[in-house]
C-alpha cells in the first residue's frame, strides 16, 4: 500500500476472505497537491489504523464527486460520487470496539475500503464517461476543478 502509494488496502484485495482493512493517509502524499485542492477535498493526514468487521452508515447524504483510483485497478481514474460524512463502527487490531465519525477525504477513503469488503469497486460507482488512464488524468485534468471536468465530460 505504501509503495504504490495508496491510502488504504482491504484484505480481499490481496486474496484474503477477511473483513479487514487498513488506512493511512501520509502527510508526504500532500506535497504535490495545491493547498486549495487539499482544502476543497478536506484532505488531512490520517494515521495508520486497522478496521475489522465494519458497519458503515451515511451521516450526510449529500454527495460530492472527486477522482479516485485503486490498487486493484492500477493505472486508471474516474469521478466517483461519495457521501460527505460517515459513521463507522468496527474493531481495531486488538479486537476493541471503535467508532469513527469522518467527513471529507477520510469519509471517502472509508467508503472506498469498506466497499472492497462488500465486493464493490469504485468502477461500480463511477461516472462512466469520466473513466480514464492515470496518465490522461495527470496530463489533462489534475489541475482543473471537478466542476470544470464534469462540464467538459458532459456530466453536469
Amino acid at each position: 500500500m505504501q509503495d504504490a502509494p495508496g491510502v488504504g488496502l482491504a484484505a480481499p484485495q490481496v486474496g484474503l476472505p477477511l473483513q479487514l482493512a487498513v488506512i493511512e493517509h501520509r502527510l508526504e502524499y500532500h506535497r504535490e497537491i495545491p493547498a486549495e485542492q487539499l482544502a476543497a477535498r478536506q484532505r488531512v493526514p490520517i494515521p495508520f489504523h486497522v478496521l475489522i468487521n465494519t458497519q458503515l452508515s451515511i451521516t450526510q447524504a449529500s454527495e460530492v464527486a472527486f477522482f479516485e483510483g485503486c490498487l486493484s485497478l492500477t493505472g486508471f481514474m474516474a469521478l466517483v460520487p461519495r457521501a460527505l460524512a460517515v459513521h463507522v463502527q468496527c474493531m481495531n487490531e486488538r479486537g476493541e470496539p471503535r467508532v469513527i465519525e469522518a467527513e471529507g477525504w477520510y469519509a471517502r477513503i472509508l467508503q472506498h475500503e469498506i466497499d472492497h469488503l462488500n465486493g464493490t469497486l469504485y468502477i461500480d460507482r463511477m461516472a462512466a464517461r469520466s473513466f480514464m488512464t492515470s496518465m490522461n488524468y495527470t496530463r489533462l485534468w489534475q489541475e482543473k476543478a471537478v466542476e470544470q471536468v464534469r462540464a467538459e465530460l458532459g456530466l453536469s
